[in-house]
């Protein structure tokens, strides 16, 4: 492979720093630019050498790179993307790079949908390191089993967090188009990306593109309970095909909060052994101990791996406990995601209070598209607290089915006191965003530490 200099347009997101590792690691010159060049990627970049420009001043075109690899945040209009533009100079999407250098030659190892992809590729990319085929990956998110996104090796495997996001500005093709798997999981499929599909049978038709790169020899492992996923299949399937979740495929039998049996095809194959909580991890788990099975490993093999997996960073995650109350880290931020994490928080803590802190930050909550289903997300919780900076919709009128155990507060400083003084010790106090929610968890930790302290 000849050795290039890549600079990468918007290096912190988990996907585009994740290219950064696996370019440097396959020996190429790597640099990189973002808008407020934030943690945790721009810190793992720092510790990697990598040097990063704060913005995107049109003067990096003097860096001279042989290739300028554009992340999806880069729309027309950036000073840096509009030089070189008009300069001609060679550009190409994050995706595009990554399945042309990197992927060309491995088995690769895809996982789609609109919730769980980043715990499941974790899972399956255990299960392989547990098997001894020292997979490469890249992942939305840091699996605690690894303490990195991504990693180059020279094994032939390779797993993916297939997004079904757009790709960049001048390719509005998923990104996931662009992987060529020969193992793919489809994990569900609801309505999400508001500000870029029209409806969920826009989604659809980009799911049914990644079913046609799947080849003949290849399988689509498939949740058997997804209805918008059988319409994706129904349009057209050229591979083996296994469901998962369903009698008669990959189902769950017994379970209980330590664990739960795996069966195939109404045979129970063994018992996973964990302290994750909820259905959606084990439906997570099915999936990845069947893809697992394609690329050779026995499913027995794949549930003692399950049974030291550690979980992905942000996802109900224990920041820490203070004034005897614990705070947790998660990335829901659709309806769906929301209800089924303190569903699993719920059967973790059984009878306790759970505190729900949610910042609806994603673009599809902003546009307030999901306003609706979001009490009901929320209707599991004790208290539920949602910042209200910055949304175009009434959140308060979206909450009012919760009534007083709902509060809606615009001002940071005033949801953080309203929290401290709604806190009891033996509470859990769960934070949901897919962003970094103005530092509530190291807030919400010294606060109720320092009150702790004056009571004591």
């Amino acid at each position: 492979m000849q050795q290039m200099h890549l600079h990468i347009l918007g290096i912190c997101g988990t996907f585009m720093g994740g290219i950064a590792a696996i370019a440097q690691a396959a020996g190429h010159r790597v640099t990189g630019c973002d808008a407020g060049v934030y943690p945790p990627m721009s810190t793992q970049l720092a510790s990697a050498g990598i040097d990063i420009v704060e913005g995107y001043g049109a003067d990096q075109v003097g860096l001279g790179a042989d290739v300028w690899v554009v992340g999806n945040v880069v729309t027309r209009g950036n000073p840096l993307m509009e030089e070189i533009l008009d300069r001609g100079l060679p550009y190409v999407s994050g995706p595009q790079w990554l399945a042309e250098q990197a992927l060309a030659d491995k088995w690769v190892l895809a996982v789609a949908g609109t919730h769980g992809k980043t715990t499941t590729s974790a899972m399956l990319a255990w299960i392989l390191e547990e098997a001894s085929l020292d997979p490469g990956f890249l992942i939305g998110g840091v699996p605690e089993n690894f303490g990195m996104s991504a990693r180059l090796t020279g094994s032939r495997f390779f797993v993916i967090e297939a997004d079904e996001y757009d790709t960049a500005f001048f390719d509005k093709r998923s990104k996931f188009v662009h992987y060529r798997p020969r193992t793919a999981i489809l994990n569900n499929l609801e309505f999400d990306h508001a500000d870029i599909f029209a409806d969920l049978a826009a989604i659809e038709t980009q799911f049914h593109h990644l079913v046609r790169t799947v080849p003949r020899s290849g399988r689509i492992v498939a949740n058997g309970r997804e209805p918008a996923l059988d319409r994706v299949l129904a349009r057209g399937c050229w591979s083996g095909l296994e469901r998962f979740g369903v009698a008669g495929g990959w189902a769950v039998g017994a379970s209980d909060p330590k664990g739960f049996e795996v069966v195939h095809e109404g045979k129970p194959l063994g018992r996973v052994e964990w302290a994750l909580a909820g259905e959606h991890n084990r439906m997570n788990a099915l999936a990845a101990i069947a893809a697992a099975r394609h690329v050779g490993v026995e499913p027995a093999r794949a549930i003692a791996a399950l049974g030291r997996f550690e979980n992905v960073k942000r996802r109900l995650e224990v920041r820490g406990i203070a004034g005897g109350a614990t705070v947790y880290d998660d990335f829901a931020h659709h309806p769906t995601a929301i209800a089924t994490t303190i569903d699993g928080l719920r059967q973790r803590v059984g009878p306790a209070r759970i505190l729900a802190i949610l910042e609806p930050r994603s673009n599809t909550m902003k546009l307030g598209v999901m306003k609706d289903a979001l009490a009901g997300s929320l209707a599991g919780a004790d208290r539920v607290f949602c910042y209200a900076a910055n949304l175009g919709w009434d959140a308060a009128a979206a909450l009012a089915p919760l009534g007083a155990k709902a509060r809606v507060a615009g001002d940071f400083g005033r949801l953080l006191d309203a929290i401290v003084a709604e806190t009891r010790p033996g509470d859990h106090l769960l934070v949901m965003s897919n962003g970094g929610f103005e530092g509530i968890h190291e807030k919400l930790l010294a606060a109720l530490g320092e009150r702790a302290a004056k009571r004591a």
